[in-house]
């Protein structure tokens, strides 16, 4: 839970409209109940959505202070990964491992099935074609009445359009995306002693035997061109002082679940040529 010491609220620059706003305006009415919910669809997808997802984690520890320290608590953030695994995303604190889902299917119905199932309140969905589709009795009006936010992103990072920018000021925001961009030999032989703890005192997952195993399992169902593509993707944001900024659309919690409808697209494509 490295997130909880390693950032802070203060090292994002948001706009929302061209307009310096807040974390507040970025996400309304946070408290401490909220989930943030990322889908993801082609590998190493949820990096282009990075300073959303740290947002989100901060706004998670600012509800609650005692959950960075005393209580000690990973976020209420939860990776869905359609179709199959797109990569290890637990470097960003998506840990324990139920908290990456993953959909060994493309059925738009089992995607808001799960969302619902963890009581997500925030979303994050893959920039995706709208489509029209029949989801099982009640599940969207149990997702309209209770996701407060939603928006639409690309792995690449950017996307045109987007009215919201979120920009890191601090190296530290680079931390997870580099880690989780690491070829996954790097992770497991560095690891720390098994039992390791943070400089506070607070057991930490990269010494965990199953943190070691859940990595390299999705990591089996990515290939290195995909982790080399998605490194050079990255590094092509980051400005001379190593820092990255991202754009997103705000969108209808309805728009969103018309878009995750298509989540997998991009991956029946290739698998199709």
């Amino acid at each position: 839970m490295h997130v909880a010491s390693l950032l802070h609220t203060k090292m994002f620059q948001i706009r929302i409209g061209g307009v310096p706003a807040t974390l507040d305006a970025l996400f309304p009415g946070w408290n401490e109940l909220d989930r943030f919910g990322l889908v993801i669809d082609e590998p190493l997808g949820g990096v282009g959505a990075t300073h959303l997802l740290q947002c989100a984690m901060m706004a998670y520890y600012d509800a609650k202070p005692a959950r960075r320290a005393s209580r000690a608590v990973y976020p209420e953030i939860y990776a869905f990964h359609v179709g199959q695994s797109h990569g290890a995303h637990a470097p960003y604190d998506f840990w324990p491992a139920r908290r990456e889902v993953i959909l060994r299917t493309d059925d738009h119905r089992e995607v808001l099935d799960a969302i619902n199932d963890r009581g997500i309140t925030r979303l994050a969905v893959p920039d995706r074609p709208l489509r029209e589709v029949i989801h099982r009795p009640k599940e969207v009006e149990a997702a309209l009445d209770r996701i407060a936010s939603a928006f639409v992103y690309r792995a690449a990072g950017r996307l045109e359009g987007g009215e919201v920018e979120i920009a890191g000021t601090d190296k530290r925001t680079e931390f997870n995306p580099t880690q989780a961009l690491r070829p996954v030999a790097e992770i497991v032989n560095i690891r720390r002693a098994p039992g390791a703890v943070s400089s506070s005192g607070i057991p930490i997952k990269e010494a965990d035997d199953d943190y070691a195993r859940w990595i390299v399992a999705c990591d089996a169902e990515i290939t290195s061109g995909d982790r080399q593509r998605a490194l050079e993707i990255r590094q092509s944001l980051r400005s001379p002082e190593g820092l990255t900024t991202e754009t997103y659309r705000r969108v209808e919690v309805a728009e969103a679940l018309k878009r995750l409808a298509s989540a997998g697209l991009c991956r029946r494509a290739d698998a199709a040529e």
